[in-house]
């Protein structure tokens, strides 16, 4: 199974009320406005949307709505976060029920596993469901580091087809390719290193920040796509103040205060996140006026 997983998957947000409680009608109409910037699938339940702090009855829930609004224009996948081998699998069995298209598995979130623990329970969750998954390494916030050497043991899993590499080191890429050469698509998740993870050839980026400036984040990744280098950079620069608020322990915060301000949500979190406040509050809304402000001309969607 080599599904054609490629270009932008974004992670969106969960958009929510004030009280906490899940806004489905308004995170369907994110989704929407992203739909129509070209992105090629979208990621419900990753760490951008609160996953850890959802029920698992609001999760499936979320799903099941987030799959009837998008209606099969693109993969719909959904983040794994459970801590045990047991739920993560019940989870995609059920979801993969529901119409989920993929998923993206998170190592157990609450344990620090040896290799072999972490390979078994990605084994168990592929074992569980039969659709695509992405496997995300971020040992940086999730602890557990998959290295190209424990992929190459994933490799005779077929339904196992993605990367996300979120480790923060591009050498990454170029050694994963000289160790799996194209078994995996490979995607970056960290936005502010997508210029170079692309210049060293990746094949898509699951995009944080970029939610809230959707037509600006496509371009982007399309001139990374036709080697027009030069004009990369240039978005680039203007996009990396925003691209920073995605490498921060308060990303959510800082990605959903930036959805609110381009009208494309609000920032409502889940408790115990709280709204930013202060001083960190007037810095976030000055680098995302400024972008918006300073926002690129881009030519017109054909």
């Amino acid at each position: 199974m080599h599904p054609n997983w490629h270009g932008v998957f974004p992670a969106i947000t969960t958009q929510m009320h004030k009280d906490g409680s899940l806004d489905l009608d308004a995170t369907a109409a994110h989704a929407e406005a992203l739909i129509a910037s070209g992105i090629s699938g979208i990621i419900f339940l990753g760490s951008l949307g609160e996953n850890q702090v959802l029920s698992p009855e609001e999760k499936r829930l979320l799903i099941r709505a987030m799959v009837d609004a998008v209606k099969g224009r693109i993969p719909v996948l959904s983040g794994v976060a459970e801590a045990s081998t047991a739920d993560a699998a019940r989870y995609v069995r059920d979801c993969e029920a529901l119409g989920a298209n993929g998923f993206m598995v998170m190592p157990s979130m609450l344990y620090k596993g040896a290799p072999e623990e972490t390979l078994t329970h990605f084994r168990s969750v592929a074992n569980a469901t039969g659709v695509p998954l992405m496997i995300y390494n971020n040992p940086i916030s999730y602890a557990n580091d998959v290295t190209p050497a424990m992929f190459a043991q994933l490799a005779d899993i077929p339904h196992i087809v993605a990367i996300k590499e979120s480790s923060g080191d591009t050498r990454r890429i170029t050694a994963l390719r000289h160790t799996l050469a194209d078994r995996f698509a490979l995607f970056t998740g960290v936005d502010n290193l997508v210029l170079e993870s692309a210049i060293l050839g990746i094949d898509g980026w699951v995009a944080g920040t970029g939610i809230a400036f959707p037509r600006e984040n496509q371009h982007l990744w399309d001139l990374t796509c036709a080697g027009r280098w030069q004009e990369a950079l240039a978005i680039y620069r203007w996009f990396t103040p925003l691209l920073d608020l995605d490498v921060s322990t308060k990303f959510v915060h800082y990605i959903k205060l930036a959805v609110q301000e381009c009208g494309l949500g609000r920032e409502w979190l889940r408790p115990p996140r709280l709204p930013l406040s202060g001083k960190e509050r007037d810095h976030v809304l000055h680098v995302i006026h400024t972008a918006i402000h300073n926002r690129p001309a881009l030519p017109p969607i054909h």
